[in-house]
């Protein structure tokens, strides 16, 4: 059992800077973006964005460094994609969390209908 909880532990040590990078409402955005509609470069990016291209550069080495997304050189740009086994590692972390609070309100339901 310690074994099992030393693993969620460092799963979560390794997930917790993707989720703050997932905080800020722009990086979100251009995250949900990629996601959406595929590679883009920052010029790409910055449109969706009221910010500078150098804002969005910022943003974009914050995802990056949380493992969230990476580039490529495309010729002379740099095309920015998610990472998919990321986002599925923060997905099994979200579905085990989510599976913690089903069973705390179905605990709670149980001992109020025992009441």
């Amino acid at each position: 059992m310690a074994s099992t909880n030393f693993h969620r532990a460092a799963r979560l040590t390794s997930v917790a800077p993707a989720f703050a990078a997932l905080g800020d409402p722009t990086r979100l955005r251009m995250l949900q973006r990629l996601s959406r509609e595929g590679p883009q470069n920052i010029t790409s990016l910055a449109a969706t964005v009221d910010i500078s291209h150098q804002a969005v550069s910022k943003h974009l080495r914050i995802l990056e460094k949380a493992r969230l997304i990476s580039s490529e050189r495309d010729g002379r740009d740099r095309m920015w994609s998610v990472e998919s086994d990321r986002m599925a590692e923060l997905h099994v972390v979200l579905d085990h969390i989510s599976g913690q609070w089903d069973q705390a309100l179905k605990s709670l339901r149980k001992m109020m209908e025992e009441k």
